[in-house]
């Protein structure tokens, strides 16, 4: 398959890498020259433009098979997210209508759902996010949906969790550098995914996804904040971080959610096996590369 990544950062590396190695032909998208020997390395083919321009993508040659759009934005917020999420996506489509593909994968987020008594949610269960940017996520979403429902866009969307592995992990990062705290009582639900396991979730959509379909991209145990960082002390031998009263900065409250993401759907009807279950065995190969 003739294969085009949008975002060459954390995720779109090792998913171009893996594809590369399967014998699919590989093309990935930047905004700069940098990382191109980085690419070529991996067996990814680095084509420069920016997506959120329109006459940019004009230019360029539409003939792929598979497209991943896992862009990421640089500075978080709404409307860096407005720029690079919804109006990149909404030009990706346009250009993409001049040469029928089989397959788009977009990586799009768990925050897009905003419940906050940990309960458990599905596919099903309603997007409506206080955040801001997750608000434009999910107006990311309905572009893409309605591409599929009116114009039969062979669109699919992993809503993923949030990403770890080498050198990422926010939660890990915060408490080797000891900044953690635990908030309230430490009853928030952390939901969370190794990033290889988000590699093989996006090939794995793209072989076998639904066009028009949604799937959450998450690991099999939301886990508390407690009890990340009770596992967290007692397998480094350090204290656990001290407490602290819940976020009272109201933009930072709104944003905050409580949930426990169901990967159910991912697992039966993509038939998605796991690497790394849960953040437990994901971590360990994390830790014992630390001094």
């Amino acid at each position: 398959m003739r294969v085009l990544i949008v975002g060459r950062g954390y995720v779109g590396l090792p998913l171009g890498t893996a594809l590369a190695k399967e014998g699919h032909e590989v093309t990935g998208i930047r905004r700069t020259h940098s990382a191109e020997t980085e690419l070529r390395a991996a067996g990814v083919e680095p084509l420069i433009a920016d997506i959120t321009q329109a006459e940019a993508l004009a230019k360029l040659t539409t003939a792929y098979d598979w497209v991943v759009n896992c862009v990421s934005s640089s500075h978080g917020g709404a409307d860096d997210y407005r720029r690079v999420y919804l109006q990149g996506m909404r030009n990706l489509v346009k250009w993409l209508a001049a040469a029928p593909i089989r397959k788009f994968v977009y990586t799009s987020s768990t925050s897009v759902y905003g419940q906050t008594d940990g309960s458990i949610v599905t596919e099903a269960s309603p997007a409506e996010p206080a955040g801001e940017t997750a608000q434009v996520l999910v107006e990311t979403e309905k572009v893409l949906l309605e591409e599929a429902q009116q114009r039969e866009f062979p669109a699919v969307i992993l809503r993923v969790a949030g990403i770890y592995g080498p050198e990422r992990g926010h939660w890990f990062k915060q408490y080797l550098r000891g900044e953690a705290v635990i908030e309230g009582k430490g009853e928030r639900n952390l939901n969370m995914i190794h990033r290889d396991d988000v590699v093989g979730a996006i090939m794995l959509a793209l072989k076998g996804g639904r066009a028009g379909e949604i799937y959450n991209a998450v690991d099999d145990k939301p886990v508390t904040q407690i009890e990340f960082f009770q596992w967290l002390s007692t397998r480094l031998g350090r204290n656990l971080p001290p407490f602290a009263p819940e976020q009272q900065d109201s933009a930072r409250k709104r944003a905050a959610t409580n949930k426990r993401v169901s990967n159910l759907k991912l697992k039966t009807e993509l038939g998605y096996c796991f690497r790394y279950p849960d953040f437990r065995q994901g971590y360990e190969g994390e830790i014992r590369l630390k001094p």
